[in-house]
């Protein structure tokens, strides 16, 4: 296959977990890799990976997704092999804090809404002018199962993954006459830097979220990532929520 004939795809927050993992799958499979993220040493040791087991040329940009004009500054300005971006995925996101609402930290809430929605915003306005004009595409947003229903001290994290639903069936509505393809992929308790981030570094306390049964891994959610991005042209995968066994809801887990 060559260069020209892949396929494109975005992946935001590609320096760790799920998105890492979607990198791999997405460069095993041929796909030729747009990946962001805020640490660029992490970034480069990623490409040259890719490119190490599985010939894969990447474009490595280091941006952090808050911040609009870092945004628009890479990805209006894309190579012009690199700017027909067949796949979008919308991975960077985070939870910052774990406290009731009246004890929440402000800096904790506008980062959570800076990344989880404004940032995805930011990434896709950059990358539909150009899936509309090509008449194509598929736009995977990550979501969660606190965007289904809310949990205690999660508050914030809720409502930001709340308006990621939001904002998905909007999009699928709208691009529709574009022949754009919508999905969201939902996961439960899962076990990559995400407490480690929320809790601020404490490996104790992220290492406790985990405890006492199986997790869902990055690779769990990539490969679910890339089983929806593979359908045929006529079939689109509206959304998933993909839970361990052992979780029923945000409230009950099954530990040991």
């Amino acid at each position: 296959m060559n260069r020209s004939d892949k396929k494109i795809v975005l992946i935001t927050g590609a320096t760790s977990g799920i998105g890492q993992a979607s990198a791999k799958l997405f460069a095993q499979n041929g796909y030729q890799l747009i990946i962001t993220g805020r640490r660029k040493d992490r970034l480069e040791t990623l490409s040259e990976e890719l490119k190490k087991n599985y010939n894969t040329q990447t474009l490595t940009l280091n941006f952090d997704v808050r911040d609009k004009k870092q945004v628009d500054s890479n990805l209006k300005n894309l190579p012009p092999t690199w700017k027909n971006v067949s796949l979008l995925i919308n991975n960077a996101g985070l939870a910052a804090g774990l406290s009731e609402i009246q004890d929440g930290d402000n800096e904790d809430w506008e980062t959570m809404i800076d990344t989880n929605v404004k940032g995805l915003l930011y990434v896709s306005s950059c990358i539909m002018p150009t899936m509309i004009k090509n008449q194509s595409g598929h736009i995977i947003n990550i979501g969660s199962i606190a965007g289904k229903e809310a949990y205690a001290r999660g508050n914030v994290y809720c409502a930001t993954k709340h308006a990621v639903e939001a904002i998905t069936k909007s999009m699928r509505i709208d691009l529709l006459p574009h022949g754009i393809k919508v999905s969201s992929v939902c996961p439960g308790a899962a076990e990559t830097e995400f407490s480690l981030v929320r809790f601020k570094g404490d490996t104790k306390k992220a290492k406790q979220t985990y405890q006492g049964f199986d997790p869902l891994t990055p690779e769990d959610i990539a490969e679910t990532i890339f089983w929806v991005a593979s359908r045929p042209p006529h079939v689109n995968i509206n959304d998933i929520l993909i839970m361990p066994t052992a979780q029923a809801n945000t409230s009950h887990i099954l530990r040991k």
